[in-house]
C-alpha cells in the first residue's frame, strides 16, 4: 500500500533535492534582490 506519509516524505525528499540544485543558481539573484530591497528603503 502506498501510504500519504510515504507520498509526504517522497515529495520533501524531490523538494529537497530541487532545492539543492537551484541554489547556486539563485544565490546571485538573491544578493542583487537584497541589494536592490537595502537600496529601496534609504
Amino acid at each position: 500500500m502506498y501510504s500519504i506519509e510515504m507520498a509526504y516524505a517522497r515529495m520533501r525528499e524531490l523538494q529537497d533535492l530541487a532545492n539543492r540544485s537551484r541554489a547556486h543558481q539563485t544565490a546571485d539573484k538573491r544578493r542583487a534582490e537584497a541589494k536592490a530591497r537595502r537600496a529601496k528603503k534609504r
